[in-house]
């Protein structure tokens, strides 16, 4: 078998993961924005505005737990495998620099008849307190059958009644491009020979710059726009984005909860490509 079962349960040493103010608005202008308007959401894409604070977008939050162990899942074709799954939990509102630690560990891996779903968590904490808890699954093609138990399912229904909410954003065609440079190097995102192996006529957005979008749209649909009221978000990859199409995030608040929202991401022509959202303030 290709995958490593024995990782499971298996937690990392620490190890430091380090961002400053230009690595932040990198990251904001790599999931949109000021893209519609540069003079808005300035306090996500410039340090030095008169009478504007730089802040981190939330979402950041993800990046900021990922770090490299020198661990491998296996040995699999790369090409094979798309991220299936993204959560985050911010525990204290994200600082402009910090050099964190991280620990990660592989929490399962599921046999999905077709492939194998792999789950990680991630913690990073600061000065020894939790900043930030990343939970991820990814999808791997071809690595099933090997008659593990199948993981619960969710719950999630979705609510039967117009949004409350429903932001638009475009996605420039060279999105991937300037994400990428956030640090997800993956060429099923900027080489057409690799995206092809993977089983795409042309290379996709990166799941997380669509996770991206659909936090800023979350942030200011129901945080008012300031990062200390969002505490977190999770949502399933349900099929891929391409760069130039148009996402519509829609928004159901207090349908899980007084204070947690649902949501869903779509492109322009109704395909979900984010489901099962739930949003939770802070």
């Amino acid at each position: 078998m290709a995958l490593d079962h024995s990782l499971v349960g298996i937690r990392s040493e620490p190890v430091d993961r380090s961002w400053n103010a230009t690595d932040a608005i990198l990251y904001a202008l790599g999931v949109g924005a000021g893209a519609d308007d540069p003079t808005t959401e300035l306090q996500f894409t410039t340090e030095n505005t008169a009478g504007v604070e730089q802040q981190v977008l939330p979402t950041f939050g993800v990046l900021a737990a990922a770090a490299r162990t020198g661990r491998r899942l296996g040995d699999f074709d790369p090409a094979k495998l798309v991220h299936a799954e993204q959560a985050f939990e911010l525990h204290a509102t994200l600082p402009v620099a910090a050099t964190v630690q991280v620990t990660s560990g592989v929490t399962g891996i599921q046999d999905k008849g077709s492939g194998a779903l792999v789950t990680t968590e991630n913690t990073a904490t600061l000065d020894g307190r939790p900043l930030v808890t990343t939970r991820s699954g990814v999808f791997i093609r071809g690595e099933g059958g090997f008659g593990r138990e199948p993981g619960q399912s969710d719950t999630w229904t979705l609510p039967d009644r117009e949004p409350d909410e429903q932001v638009r954003y475009r996605i420039r065609p060279d999105q991937a491009l300037l994400y990428r440079l956030s640090g997800d190097r993956n060429p099923l995102h900027s080489d057409p020979a690799f995206a092809a192996r993977g089983g795409f006529d042309r290379p996709i957005l990166h799941g997380l710059c669509t996770y991206g979008f659909t936090g800023r749209a979350l942030l200011h649909a129901v945080c008012g726009s300031d990062p200390k009221r969002f505490g977190g978000m999770s949502g399933r990859f349900s099929r891929p984005v391409l760069p130039g199409q148009e996402l519509v995030v829609s928004v159901w608040t207090g349908a899980d909860g007084p204070d947690d929202a649902l949501f869903r991401t779509s492109t322009a022509d109704g395909s979900v490509v984010i489901d099962r959202g739930r949003f939770r303030l802070r």
